[in-house]
């Protein structure tokens, strides 16, 4: 090794499947990279095909284009610029792997394996890659680098395993989807593995969206003392600069000049989660913009902010759908969100379709007390009209439901639940309050909704401190079926994120009664929740790839 050795961390957004733009993007990093004087571009997990790519992984042509693509970026580093490590799928003795590739000297000069595949929460590894033996360290221009994949850092094994083949340096590439207090755990895991090892640590993570997760980025970069020398901001593509020298004792010594970025709070990131998945999600799957409902609640109007500062104003049509019971509070509140936020609003009354449908149903209905079903025919009226306009218009719907609504079976399936995409579907109702007050008074780092002025708010504050209200029959709030939303949510907590017992969440002071009525409720809504909508992993136990519970469930234990 020289002097001194020179890492470019490229904390990049990669598009699923999309192997020309991936590679693109690759190439234009290392240009960018190389203007700086680098040794070494380090990239995610993944990154020549985008993470995660599933069962793309089992197609024999995929592979095969990945390995064509993977060769074309080795030949170019002949170059004389910087060498890459690139996270690729490839086929190793006839099965499908997860692979990360040294390219130096116009060559493929190494390639390692995934070893500890996951399969719990989003992650299905086991079901698509074969693992990989134990991998050495790659030797790079005079130094060991030990090169352990995501999964392969959050036990102690592989690591400790490359610190005794010689490894000098862990440099680790992820591709982490975001979680609420995620961050804290990456780095006392990787401090774990410093303290287990002895060498110093640098993780690079990927940024962006994909379906159901979203990847925060927030690389960082620790030395063999535990101290953190680069970090790299949360849910922006970045490129850091990291440089390796060799110590008197003859060990590796991180440094960097750049300044640190800095952590988001914990509603800033959560907000930014929303945004970026949302952003990426339209955008990627080529949609002209998204279409919602904006009833003056809430839900809505967070939703309706959140899409604003993703896609721009331009891109974000409302339409308020008043019924005999919406009242003008609503109407005004749903205006005010419009005006700030800068989107046109459209009306649409539903009264008449109440009343179509009032008079079909009815030598079926006579007799009967009016009940949800005119409540249901409200919401899937609104579903209609959102869905008509969407095909007219080619705007996604964009359903805003948050997840105490979905784990308690308070959605209307084909109505409020309609839609492409569902912005708050792991965000419980204390949670988007919460989010909202911070938007209310904040901009978050690139947004492209309004910012934030003494005298200027995203949504009037009466759309806040009013009580929750689906206005599907006169004088109606939330709370009139449901327990209050602090109550409910740290019950529902307990049984989803914590699965606790009954018998621990009573001890922990909640009503026996209520703890039972909600796990009832939780338990039936599940048929509802396996018709809805993707929406953003937010939390650790999100509802559709990551809580996986039978419809046709007998058991009543807990």
């Amino acid at each position: 090794m020289t002097d001194r050795l020179t890492l470019a961390l490229a904390q990049v957004n990669p598009h699923v499947g999309d192997l020309a733009g991936n590679a693109a993007l690759i190439r234009a990093t290392r240009a960018e990279a190389a203007k700086t004087g680098v040794d070494l571009v380090v990239f995610g997990e993944l990154t020549l095909c985008g993470y995660p790519p599933e069962d793309l992984v089992l197609r024999p042509q995929f592979l095969a284009d990945c390995r064509a693509l993977l060769e074309e970026l080795a030949a170019e580093t002949a170059d004389g610029g910087p060498a890459l490590l690139v996270g690729v799928p490839l086929d190793q003795g006839g099965y499908p792997c997860n692979c990360v590739a040294l390219l130096d000297d116009g060559k493929i000069a190494a390639i390692r394996v995934k070893h500890d595949l996951p399969n719990y929460g989003v992650f299905d590894e086991k079901r698509v890659f074969a693992p990989g033996p134990i991998p050495g360290p790659i030797l790079f221009r005079g130094v060991k680098l030990g090169v352990p994949i995501c999964e392969d850092m959050w036990t102690p094994d592989v690591c400790e395993a490359l610190a005794e083949m010689g490894a000098e340096i862990l440099i680790v590439p992820n591709g982490s989807p975001f979680e609420d207090g995620k961050a804290d755990e990456r780095l006392s895991l990787a401090v774990a593995r410093i303290g287990e090892t002895g060498l110093p640590l640098v993780y690079i993570n990927q940024v962006g969206g994909q379906d159901e997760m979203v990847f925060d980025g927030a690389s960082f970069a620790v030395d063999a003392d535990r101290k953190t020398v680069l970090t790299l901001p949360a849910f922006q593509s970045a490129l850091g600069r990291l440089m390796l020298t060799r110590g008197a004792d003859g060990r590796i010594v991180l440094s960097s000049d750049q300044p640190p970025a800095p952590a988001l709070g914990r509603e800033e990131a959560l907000y930014t989660a929303m945004v970026v998945a949302l952003r990426d999600y339209v955008n990627k799957n080529r949609f002209p913009g998204v279409i919602l409902g904006l009833s003056g609640g809430i839900d809505s109007a967070l939703a309706a902010a959140i899409a604003v500062d993703g896609l721009g104003a331009g891109r974000v049509t409302a339409v308020m759908m008043p019924s005999p019971y919406t009242s003008q509070e609503s109407l005004d509140d749903a205006a005010g969100v419009a005006m700030r936020l800068g989107i046109t609003l459209h009306s649409v009354t539903i009264g008449p379709a109440m009343a179509a449908f009032g008079a079909m149903l009815a030598p079926l209905t006579q007799g009967r007390a009016a009940d949800t079903t005119e409540e249901n025919i409200q919401s899937r009226a609104r579903g209609v009209t959102l869905m008509a306009l969407s095909n007219k218009l080619g705007a996604m719907v964009l359903s805003t439901g948050n997840k105490s609504e979905m784990a308690v079976g308070y959605a209307t399936l084909y109505g409020d639940m309609c839609g492409g995409y569902a912005v708050l579907k792991d965000l419980y109702k204390t949670d988007v309050f919460a989010v909202s007050r911070w938007r209310n008074h904040t901009a978050p780092a690139g947004a492209l909704g309004p910012m934030i002025g003494s005298e200027t708010l995203v949504m009037p504050e009466t759309v806040i401190t009013k009580p929750p209200t689906a206005e599907l029959k006169p004088n109606q709030t939330d709370q009139d079926t449901l327990p209050p939303y602090d109550v409910l949510d740290a019950i529902l907590t307990g049984i989803i994120e914590d699965q606790k017992s009954r018998a621990e969440l009573v001890a922990a002071g909640f009503d026996e009664a209520l703890v039972t009525r909600v796990w009832g409720m939780l338990d039936r809504a599940e048929y509802k929740r396996r018709q809805a909508a993707p929406g953003v992993k937010l939390t650790r136990r999100s509802f559709g790839r990551e809580r996986r519970y039978p419809i046709t469930n007998g058991y009543r234990g807990g």
